[in-house]
C-alpha cells in the first residue's frame, strides 16, 4: 500500500507538468507496466483528478476539473507559493489579501520544518516598498486566522490610540482588511461586547485560550458593521451629515474606515463620520466640494456657523 501511494504521488507529479504522456512513457518513468499505469490513473480519477486519455500517441493529460483536488508541490514550488502568499497578504489589491492569509494558514500548517525555515529566511531578506499603512507581520495574521478557524480564544496586549496598554481576551471572528490596515473583529469577553482591534496595535500572547462556541455575528453585513465601527467608535465626536451628491461619488472620495455613506436618493446621501476635533470634521466635509447639511452633534452645527462667519470675514468686501 505504501509503495502504491508513493507511485500515485509520483504519477500525479508527472501529470501536473501539463503535457501529454503516453502510457509507455509513464510506465518507464514509474518502473511498472502500462496496465498498472491504467489502474493508477483510474485511482486518481476516483480521488477527483480529471485525467483524460486519448488513443494513439497523445496519451494521458491532467485537465481542469469542477473542483480543486489536493495539489502536489515539490520543495521549490511550496517555497515559491508560500513566499508569494506572504507578499500578497500585505498587498493592497482588493480581495486578494484576505484570501492569501487563509491559503497561507493552510499551507504553512503542512510545510516541513526545513521548508518553513527557507520561507522565513527568504522573507527576512526581502525589503518590500512601503504601502502607506502600518506593517503587520504575516505570522501574526496567520496565527489570528488559525484561531478564527479553530475557534480558540486569543490573549493579547492592546495599545489604544492614546498609547494606553491593556490586556485582552477575545473570541476572534474575522480579519478585516481596509486596504491600508488590518483589523480583528472579535467578541471581547472582558467587556462582554463586540470590538474591532487594529492588528498592528496588538501583541499576541501564547498559548491561546480555550476553545469556544462561535457566537452569532454582530450584523448580517460584516463589512458595513466594520466600516461603522472604524469610522465613528474610536473618536470623541460622531457626526451625521446630508451630502448633496450621489453616494457613489462621495464613496470615491473616502475610504470605508473614514466614514459610512448611505444613499438617500439619486442625488444625496447620509454620511456618518468621527473625529477627535470639531475643526477636523468641519474641514473634512467642507473639502468634499459639494453642498452639505450638518445634523449632529449640536456643537458641530454651531461650530460650522462660526467657521463660516470667520471664513467670510477673511475674504473682506
Amino acid at each position: 500500500m505504501r509503495e502504491t501511494s508513493a507511485r500515485l504521488l509520483k504519477l500525479l507529479s508527472l501529470l501536473q507538468t501539463h503535457r501529454d504522456w503516453s502510457g509507455t512513457e509513464l510506465a518507464e518513468r514509474l518502473g511498472v507496466t502500462p496496465r498498472t499505469v491504467r489502474r493508477d490513473v483510474d485511482r486518481l480519477r476516483t480521488l477527483g483528478y480529471p485525467v483524460s486519455a486519448s488513443a494513439g500517441v497523445a496519451g494521458y493529460r491532467l485537465g481542469a476539473g469542477t473542483q480543486l483536488p489536493p495539489l502536489l508541490l515539490d520543495d521549490e514550488e511550496a517555497v515559491a507559493v508560500a513566499v508569494g502568499l506572504r507578499t500578497a497578504a500585505g498587498a493592497t489589491v482588493a480581495g486578494i489579501a484576505e484570501t492569501s492569509v487563509r491559503a497561507l494558514v493552510k499551507l504553512e500548517s503542512v510545510l516541513p520544518s526545513r521548508l518553513r525555515h527557507r520561507v522565513q529566511a527568504l522573507q527576512s531578506a526581502t525589503v518590500p516598498l512601503a504601502q502607506g499603512g502600518p506593517v503587520v507581520a504575516p505570522d501574526t495574521l496567520t496565527a489570528i486566522a488559525a484561531a478564527c478557524r479553530d475557534h480558540e480564544t486569543l490573549r493579547f496586549s492592546y495599545r489604544s490610540h492614546d498609547a494606553t496598554e491593556t490586556r485582552r481576551e477575545a473570541e476572534p471572528h474575522r480579519l478585516v482588511f481596509s486596504g491600508r490596515r488590518w483589523y480583528l473583529l472579535a467578541y471581547d469577553t472582558g467587556r462582554a461586547d463586540w470590538r474591532t482591534f487594529r492588528v498592528d496595535r496588538l501583541a499576541l500572547r501564547t498559548p491561546n485560550g480555550p476553545r469556544f462556541t462561535p457566537r452569532q455575528a454582530p450584523a448580517p453585513d460584516l463589512a458595513d458593521y466594520a466600516s461603522r465601527a472604524l469610522s465613528t467608535a474610536p473618536y470623541h465626536h460622531q457626526a451625521r451629515f446630508t451630502v448633496h451628491a450621489p453616494a457613489a461619488q462621495v464613496q470615491e472620495r473616502m475610504p470605508a474606515t473614514a466614514a459610512t455613506v448611505e444613499p438617500r436618493d439619486a442625488q444625496s446621501c447620509t454620511v456618518t463620520a468621527g473625529a477627535h476635533s470639531l475643526d477636523e470634521l468641519a474641514l473634512w466635509v467642507g473639502l468634499l466640494g459639494v453642498p452639505f447639511t450638518v445634523h449632529e452633534p449640536p456643537e458641530l452645527v454651531e461650530h460650522v456657523r462660526g467657521l463660516a462667519a470667520r471664513l467670510a470675514a477673511s475674504a473682506g468686501d
